[in-house]
């Protein structure tokens, strides 16, 4: 069954997934081991599901990625810093709004200073010693468990 003949709120296989955001199925198994909170259901034989949601999260992962510059690094620590939610409105708008102010627009380098205008580069998360380093890892397990436990409970 195509994707463009399925509900919107309909599940979607990895394939299906794949088709919908214009991108290789094995670029979503790596995305999952990468970002925690991209978490789809997985059936009997490892089968993934993806939820309306993760669909949403996964077009502001690509956003993040593939529109606005960012390493994989730079994306797990705008979601750290803004939140789930705020990467799911991203990937609202990605395909509903095509000339929306993207993340790194809000960096932007003031123009007029500057004979060729800039975009400043985002933050990079700055590598963590020893105690902090751990706390972070748990803070970003904790926050993982929470995305899951919301995720089970919605309908």
């Amino acid at each position: 069954m195509s994707v463009t003949t399925k509900s919107a709120d309909a599940f979607r296989t990895i394939s299906e997934a794949a088709e919908e955001l214009d991108i290789q199925a094995h670029v979503l198994r790596f995305w999952e081991s990468k970002f925690p909170q991209i978490s789809p259901l997985k059936r009997a034989g490892g089968r993934r599901f993806y939820r309306p949601q993760d669909l949403q999260l996964l077009r502001g992962v690509k956003r993040l990625l593939y529109e606005d510059g960012y390493t994989i690094k730079g994306a797990r620590k705008y979601i750290k810093d803004h939140g789930v939610a705020a990467v799911m409105a991203l990937g609202d708008q990605s395909g509903a709004q095509a000339n929306s102010a993207s993340p790194r627009d809000a960096l932007a380098v003031d123009a007029s200073d500057q004979e060729h205008p800039t975009v400043a580069k985002p933050s990079r998360p700055r590598p963590a010693d020893g105690p902090q380093r751990q706390l972070d890892d748990i803070l970003a397990d904790l926050e993982n468990a929470q995305a899951k436990l919301k995720a089970a409970l919605e309908p």
